[in-house]
Formats: C-alpha cells, structure tokens, sequence
C-alpha cells in the first residue's frame, strides 16, 4: 500500500473512503466531522443516527470504526472513528494507531482500493502535530490491507503539510 501526503481539504478528496475524525455520538461537530457532515449531506446523519439506534446507543468507542455512506462528497464511503483526547499523563498512543488501524480494516472490507485520512486528534483534541503525524504513519506503514492501495493522509494547512513531509522523510 502507498501512503501519500496531501495538504488540502479533506472533503474534496476524491477517493472511494473518506475517514472522518468523529466524536462518539456520531452526530457532527466541529472541525473534520462537521465539514464532513456539511459537505456530505443529511444521507450521513440519518445513518449515523440509525447506528446509534442500533449498535452504537452508547456512542463510538474511541479507536474503533464503522462506515456510513458518502452522501454528497466524492467518495462512496465515510468511515468514522473517534481518536482520544491527548493527555500528558496517559499514553494514549495506542488508541490513536487504532483509528488508522480500524479505520483502514473496515474500508478494505467494504472494497475500498483509496482511503482519505485526515490528521486524527491533531485538532481539538490537542495531540502535538509531529506526534500524530508519527502515530499515523507507524500505523499504516504497518499494514496489510487487501484491496486497498492508497491511504492519503490530508494535512489540513500549509504549516501541518510540512512537519508531516519532514517527518515522513526522515
């Protein structure tokens, strides 16, 4: 699998899934999740409300993953996961390779071959930029998926773009 580093808009990605960095409760919010949910459309909240309904009545466990549809962005997938809150106290590091892990798990299940992830918890879940740019990488470089080829992590602005280039380099 190729991992490629693109700064840009993670809504505009055209890809077959589109990984959203969620809250628990699946139902929008800032940041990721709520240009995800503006972009896409009512489709996506009226199937995350369903799964809430249904299996998630709790909400999303961080770490883990499900996919709704796309509705109106260009991709035929979202798959939510919820990253942890950073904490100087508990390393949390593992949780967070477990976004990129799950997340890449179920698109290769639903056939996805490109996948779009976004910088997950990097925002205000307050993990450092270089950190969860390294998270990310280790958790992809990693993996074996079997249908997909391409994992893109969007870096949203010019600043995170190069400290993910550095560190991707290095």
């Amino acid at each position: 699998m190729e991992i490629t580093l693109v700064e840009g808009d993670i809504t505009a990605q055209r890809v077959d899934a589109i990984v959203n960095a969620a809250n628990s409760s699946l139902l929008g919010g800032g940041g990721v999740d709520g240009a995800i949910h503006r972009r896409g459309g009512p489709a996506i909240l009226a199937e995350c409300r369903a799964l809430r309904a249904s299996r998630y009545g709790g909400g999303l466990p961080t770490g883990q993953a499900v996919a709704t549809t796309a509705g109106e962005l260009p991709a035929r997938w979202v798959v939510h996961t919820v990253g942890p809150v950073h904490s100087a106290a508990e390393d949390r590091s593992a949780l967070l390779r477990d976004c990129y892990v799950n997340s890449l798990a179920v698109a290769d299940g639903l056939g996805a071959v490109t996948v779009a992830f976004p910088l997950i918890s990097a925002g205000v879940y307050g993990w450092p930029v270089a950190d969860a740019v390294r998270q990310a990488l280790a958790a992809l470089r990693a993996a074996s998926p079997e249908h997909v080829t391409e994992a893109r992590l969007v870096l949203f602005g010019p600043d995170t773009y190069a400290v993910a280039r550095r560190i991707a380099s290095s």
